[in-house]
């Protein structure tokens, strides 16, 4: 099976300039930037609840813990929210009735949370309207782990904030291109 297909910054602001043109722009946005600032699944972020990211006051948290229920293999984590997404779940709270923390962060059309194929479908539907046959609901997540890769952070923490179990998975998730190579040789 193929790997999703890692996204260049020219290709998630294409991304996030086409989900303003959506039905809901704030919510498919805000969906994207989960998936390629935080690395979560698909299915982690529809099942996203307001009390996750939101505490008591409204305010955007630094970190939740994502619990068994609605992580992949059954395992808690702690997610870390940086700023440039933290700045958008703040917009976001605009738009949102904070006051019941059991709500669905996300919700469909339908109201409540997405199923985790609806979610996989919303991002399919975007990337392919921008052009990128290759892309999946994955992409968000492997770009993710590659890019903090790139920056030297250590495959430990990588599998740590990814929530895998075992660094030969995060290793696969890790993009490797020529001009990495290239410039991996000028360490010399």
């Amino acid at each position: 099976m193929r790997q999703a297909q890692t996204l260049n910054e020219a290709q998630l602001r294409r991304v996030l300039h086409y989900c303003r043109s959506r039905r809901h722009p704030t919510r498919d946005e805000t969906i994207v930037l989960f998936s390629f600032y935080a690395g979560l699944r698909a299915k982690e972020i529809a099942a996203l609840t307001v009390g996750d990211v939101y505490d008591e006051a409204g305010a955007v948290r630094t970190q939740f813990i994502l619990d068994a229920a609605q992580s992949k293999g059954g395992k808690t984590r702690t997610v870390y929210l940086n700023q440039r997404l933290r700045r958008a779940l703040a917009e976001y709270a605009a738009g949102l009735n904070l006051s019941d923390p059991n709500r669905a962060l996300f919700e469909s059309q339908k109201g409540g949370h997405f199923s985790a194929n609806t979610m996989c479908q919303l991002f399919l539907d975007i990337y392919k309207a921008v052009g990128l046959k290759d892309a999946s609901s994955h992409s968000g997540r492997r770009t993710y782990i590659t890019r903090l890769a790139n920056k030297g952070v250590g495959v430990r923490l990588l599998a740590e904030l990814a929530g895998h179990s075992h660094i030969s998975t995060t290793q696969r998730y890790i993009d490797v291109n020529a001009e990495q190579l290239s410039a991996a040789v000028e360490l010399l």
